[in-house]
C-alpha cells in the first residue's frame, strides 16, 4: 500500500466564524465599554513624564498587585483638579475602553482627585516632621511684616510673568523700591539659588549703596508637586527659616503648599497676594472688588453650569466625538512620540547646555562688572583730583621756599667760594716758594751740577762714569754732553771728564767735574 492511500482524511471545517484582528479588537471595545462604562478607580499614579507634544497625558495608576493604563486628554487635563504627579494616590473617574493598537485596556479620565499620600508625598512628609521637630516652624520665630517698608526684596526669575505682577501690584497699591535678585524657580540648581539670594540679601548693609530690604517676597507661578519641590528641599527651608529679614513665601496658587511655606513669617497664597501683604492694603477697595468679584464667580459659575447641564443633555443624544476619535488619536500621539525621540534627546541636551551658560552668565554680567568698574574708576577719579589740586597747592608752598633757600645758599656759596680761593691762593703762593727754596736748580745756581749717565741715572762717583762713557750735565742755565777721559797719572778709578759739547747758553764752552 502507498503512502498517499495511508494518510488519514483531512478534518472538517468548523462551524466558528472567522474574524480578522481587527474585527475582534473591535469586538472586544465594545463589550468592556458596554460591560463597565463609566468607573471609578483608586490607585498610585506611575510613569508620568509630564504632558505629551500633543497635550494629552498618558501614564499608569497602580497598586499592590495590578497595573492599568489610564490616559487624559489635553482638555481634561486643563480642567482637572489635582495634576498628575509622579507617586500620588488618586481617585480617578472615567471610562474603560481598550486600545487595539497595543491590545491593552485602558481608563480614558474625565475627573481625578487626590485619595492617599504617594512616594512623593511621604518624603515630603517625613520632611516635615524633621525640621518641625527641630522648631524651624514654630510660631514663636515668626517676625511680624513691617506696615510701611521702604525696600522690598523679591527672589523669583526674572522673565516670568510672576515679577510683572509683583511689580505692578506694588505700584498700583503703594509704589517703592523694589530689589529683584534672579534666580532659578524650578530645576536642579534651583534650590541653591533661592538660598543664596535669601542669604544675598541679609548681608546687605543697611546703609550701602544697595539698601537693605525691610521684608523679602520668595514666589514663583504655580505647577505640579515635583515643578515645586525646589522649595521643599533642606537648603532652601533653613535659608528661610535662618533670614533675619521679614520672609513672605508665594510659591504655586493658592492650593499649593511647600516647606518654606511654613519656615517663611508669612504664607501669601500667590504672588500677587503676597505684593498685598507687603505693602499697606486699601481696605474699602478691597472690601468692594471682593464683593463684586464674589458676586461676578457666582454668576459666571451658575451660567457655566447652566450651559454644562444644557450640552451634557445634547452630549447624550449623539454620539461623542472623543470617542470617534480616541483610537485615531492615540496611534497618532505613538507615530508622533517614535518621530519625535531622537530630536527631543538633541532638544534637551542643548536645552542643558544652554541652561549652563546662562547661569554662568547671570553671576558674570558684564553690565554690573561695568558698573561696579565705573563707580570704583569715578571715586578714583574724585581722589585723584583732589589730590592732584593739594598735591599742587604743597608743591607751590614747597617751590617758593626752597627759591628763597637757595638764594641764601647762593649768596653764602658765592661769599665762601671768594674766600676760600683768596685762602688757597696765599697758601699756593707759600708753597711755590717753599718749593723753589727746596728745588735743586737753587742749588744748581750756585755753582753745582747734575751728571747722568746714558740710561738717564745720576752718577754719584767716579766708579759709576768709566773712561769713554757718555755722560749728560745739567747745570742752572741748561745741559750738555760730556764723556769721561783718563788724565795722565791717574788711576782708572778716579776718572776725569772730558767735555764733548758745549751748553746751550755757554756757547761751545766746557767744564771738568
Amino acid at each position: 500500500m502507498s503512502a498517499e492511500s495511508e494518510a488519514p482524511d483531512a478534518t472538517p471545517g468548523s462551524n466558528t466564524p472567522e474574524l480578522s484582528v481587527s474585527e475582534l479588537a473591535q469586538a472586544l471595545k465594545r463589550t468592556v465599554e458596554d460591560r463597565f462604562g463609566r468607573v471609578r478607580v483608586r490607585g498610585e499614579i506611575s510613569n508620568y513624564r509630564g504632558p505629551h507634544a500633543s497635550g494629552h497625558a498618558y501614564f499608569s495608576l497602580k497598586d499592590a498587585n495590578a497595573r492599568l493604563d489610564a490616559v487624559a486628554w489635553k482638555g481634561t487635563l486643563q480642567r482637572l483638579r489635582a495634576r498628575p504627579q509622579e507617586g500620588l494616590e488618586v481617585i480617578a473617574t472615567g471610562r474603560i475602553t481598550t486600545f487595539p493598537g497595543k491590545s491593552s485596556y485602558q481608563i480614558v479620565i474625565e475627573t481625578m482627585e487626590p485619595a492617599g499620600v504617594g512616594a512623593l508625598m511621604a518624603l515630603l512628609e517625613a520632611r516635615r516632621k524633621q525640621f518641625e521637630s527641630e522648631g524651624l516652624f514654630d510660631q514663636s520665630r515668626k517676625r511680624p511684616i513691617p506696615f510701611l517698608p521702604r525696600v522690598v526684596g523679591v527672589v523669583t526669575s526674572p522673565t516670568g510673568a510672576v515679577i510683572r505682577d509683583i511689580l505692578h501690584r506694588i505700584n498700583e497699591r503703594f509704589p517703592c523700591r523694589v530689589l529683584v535678585w534672579p534666580a532659578r524657580v524650578q530645576g536642579e540648581t534651583s534650590a541653591a539659588e533661592v538660598a543664596a539670594a535669601i542669604r544675598g540679601f541679609n548681608v546687605l548693609p543697611t546703609s550701602g549703596a544697595i539698601p537693605r530690604p525691610d521684608v523679602l517676597i520668595v514666589a514663583r507661578g504655580g505647577g505640579s508637586l515635583e515643578d515645586l519641590w525646589s522649595f521643599n528641599e533642606e537648603i532652601a527651608v533653613r535659608a528661610v527659616a535662618e533670614s533675619r529679614i521679614p520672609l513672605i513665601a508665594a510659591v504655586g496658587h493658592e492650593t499649593d503648599w511647600t516647606l518654606i511655606d511654613l519656615a517663611a513669617d508669612l504664607r501669601a497664597p500667590t504672588p500677587t497676594g503676597a505684593a498685598e501683604k507687603a505693602v499697606p492694603v486699601r481696605v474699602e477697595l478691597l472690601e468692594l472688588l471682593a464683593g463684586r468679584g464674589r458676586r461676578l464667580s457666582t454668576a459666571t459659575h451658575r451660567l457655566m453650569q447652566d450651559r454644562r447641564n444644557r450640552l451634557n443633555a445634547l452630549t447624550r443624544v449623539m454620539p461623542s466625538p472623543l470617542n470617534l476619535l480616541a483610537t485615531p488619536r492615540q496611534r497618532l500621539d505613538r507615530a508622533g512620540e517614535r518621530l519625535a525621540t531622537g530630536l527631543r534627546a538633541r532638544q534637551d541636551a542643548q536645552r542643558l547646555r544652554l541652561a549652563r551658560a546662562a547661569g554662568r552668565l547671570a553671576r558674570h554680567s558684564p553690565q554690573a562688572e561695568l558698573a561696579r568698574m565705573s563707580e570704583k574708576l569715578r571715586g578714583l577719579a574724585t581722589r585723584l583730583s583732589r589730590g592732584l589740586a593739594a598735591r599742587v597747592v604743597l608743591a607751590r608752598r614747597e617751590t617758593d621756599h626752597v627759591s628763597q633757600r637757595l638764594k641764601s645758599l647762593d649768596m653764602r656759596m658765592a661769599r665762601a667760594i671768594t674766600q676760600s680761593l683768596a685762602e688757597r691762593r696765599t697758601k699756593l703762593e707759600r708753597l711755590r716758594r717753599l718749593g723753589e727754596s727746596l728745588s735743586h736748580h737753587a742749588v744748581l745756581g750756585r755753582g753745582f751740577a747734575l751728571v747722568r749717565d746714558s740710561e738717564g741715572a745720576l752718577v754719584r762717583s767716579t766708579a759709576q762714569a768709566p773712561t769713554g762713557a757718555m755722560l749728560e750735565i745739567e747745570v742752572s742755565d741748561g745741559r750738555f754732553s760730556a764723556q769721561a777721559a783718563k788724565p795722565e797719572g791717574q788711576t782708572a778709578a778716579k776718572t776725569p771728564v772730558k767735555t764733548k759739547r758745549t751748553t746751550k747758553a755757554g756757547g761751545g764752552q766746557g767744564s771738568l767735574f
